[in-house]
């Protein structure tokens, strides 16, 4: 039964994605510049969201509470720094890869290397992402990891090969559809178990200890309030970065067709973001509190709250469906965009223009093979919390980006172009050594943005260079 409704949903999501598509260059990369917002905005719903957060923050309610909403706070500010600092920017320049930005600011060596760390991040977020439903089928339903992932990719691989961003806004569309309907059908059946009506649920998550925001409180004060700070900061830098920065993310938002267009979408879905990992955060409580009431005791491995109970059969036959179709629809929307972005990289960013459609289908099959290697590879070695993982990495990768963005953005310093990429390297290996010493987290980020910053504005002033006047009235 559950092989029979997937096999249906991949073949709808391949329906969606190629039926009466253009699958023209100007399709793939950007829609033809004629997508709507709203369904571009609701479609990035799933697509940020992902497989990965329906996975690991129910699970974190028992050892931190709600206070993740904390970061999802801090990505209200930093979706509107987006909307109004990078996007006129982005359409101004009528950009199809954001990363040409650097080309055009910084020149070619530093695009090249935007691209590069973009090109890293986002294979191994998205393989992170993809991993995730392949560990849940199996070990919930025990089919074979690598033979799943396989199939996985190859299925994200087909829809996506010739329709590219005008394929991806119809199947957003989709599978947030599934995503949001499996998060409420999860609550339903879990509220079911514990005998609890609707008022009574949200009673129950309300009265709950795992529902405190500040979680865990320090003994020292009951509220950590520069912890709180550095969250809500970090969530806007995050959403800076792995938004405004990153390829997949914008590559939909520039297929709209105005500037004020894509600021509404870009709105629409940033705000969208704290009610739905509210609904997550109550999930977790709720099915905690199964665990509890039917004396079940998870596995001990990080996010495994959520396959345990709901796809353990604990919640009923039609939970376990729903989680099932939930877990496939966020991974497979943050997947096939990513795949979509990967390959647009590559054609504008490392060879230099829109090749002949049989290259770019060529560099589509390459980069769905290093996503299934890179998935693959993590599978053999990571053991942590996946959305801690992706978190972590971006902090890495990133970096550098932010450090780019921030100099072209604030500056007029232009360094030589011989030295972007040692810096870059330099800095992540600098933040990784000050990570350690000193227990950071997610304030990696900002740390490494700031040595990128600071080392290439050294460089330029050494070198006595600014941006050439030409570029002044562009960049203004």
């Amino acid at each position: 039964m559950l092989v029979a409704v997937l096999l249906i949903y991949i073949a709808v999501v391949f329906a969606a994605g190629r039926w009466g598509v253009k699958t023209d260059a100007d399709a793939f990369f950007r829609a033809g510049g004629r997508a709507r917002w709203t369904m571009v905005g609701f479609g990035m719903i799933g697509a940020s969201i992902s497989g990965v957060s329906l996975l690991s923050v129910p699970a974190m309610v028992r050892e931190s509470g709600w206070s993740y909403l904390q970061l999802c706070v801090g990505f209200v500010p930093g979706y509107l720094i987006v909307a109004f600092v990078l996007l006129p920017l982005y359409y101004r320049l009528r950009l199809v890869s954001i990363y040409s930005y650097l080309g055009l600011r910084f020149g070619r060596q530093a695009e090249r290397t935007g691209a590069f760390f973009f090109f890293i991040s986002k294979t191994v977020g998205a393989a992170a992402r993809l991993m995730a439903v392949c560990l849940v089928f199996e070990t919930v339903f025990g089919w074979d990891f690598r033979l799943t992932a396989a199939l996985v990719v190859a299925s994200v691989f087909l829809y996506t090969l010739r329709g590219g961003i005008a394929a991806l806004v119809r199947t957003d569309c989709l599978q947030t559809a599934c995503l949001l309907a499996a998060v409420g059908a999860l609550i339903v059946a879990a509220a079911a178990a514990l005998r609890l009506n609707a008022a009574e649920a949200a009673e129950y998550v309300a009265r709950s200890p795992m529902s405190d925001l500040f979680a865990p409180r320090t003994p020292e004060a009951a509220v950590d309030a520069g912890r709180c700070v550095r969250q809500v900061l970090s969530g806007a830098f995050i959403v800076v970065v792995m938004t405004g920065l990153d390829q997949d993310m914008m590559q939909k938002n520039l297929a709209c067709r105005t500037l004020s267009e894509a600021r509404r979408e870009m709105c629409l879905y940033g705000l969208a973001f704290v009610p739905v990992n509210a609904l997550l955060l109550a999930l977790g409580v709720l099915l905690w509190g199964v665990c509890s009431a039917q004396s079940l005791v998870p596995p001990a491995a990080a996010d495994a709250l959520v396959p345990f109970v709901a796809g353990g059969g604990h919640l009923g036959r039609a939970a376990e469906l729903a989680f099932a179709l939930g877990v496939s629809a966020a991974a497979l929307s943050s997947a096939d965009s990513a795949l979509t972005s990967l390959t647009t990289t590559c054609c504008l960013n490392f060879f230099g223009g829109r090749l002949p459609e049989c290259r770019r289908h060529f560099l589509h099959a390459l980069s769905a093979l290093a996503l299934l290697a890179a998935m693959l590879l993590l599978h053999a070695v990571s053991s942590r919390s996946l959305l801690d993982l992706i978190y972590t990495l971006c902090g890495y990768t990133y970096g550098p980006l932010l450090g780019l963005f921030a100099l072209g953005l604030f500056t007029r310093l232009r360094p030589p172009g011989a030295a972007v990429a040692p810096v870059a390297v330099a800095s992540v290996t600098l933040s990784y050594a000050l990570g350690r010493a000193f227990s950071l987290g997610y304030e990696l980020l900002l740390l490494n943005g700031a040595l990128t910053f600071a080392l290439l504005a050294f460089f330029a002033l050494c070198n006595g260079r600014k941006t050439p006047a030409p570029h002044d009235k562009r960049f203004a």
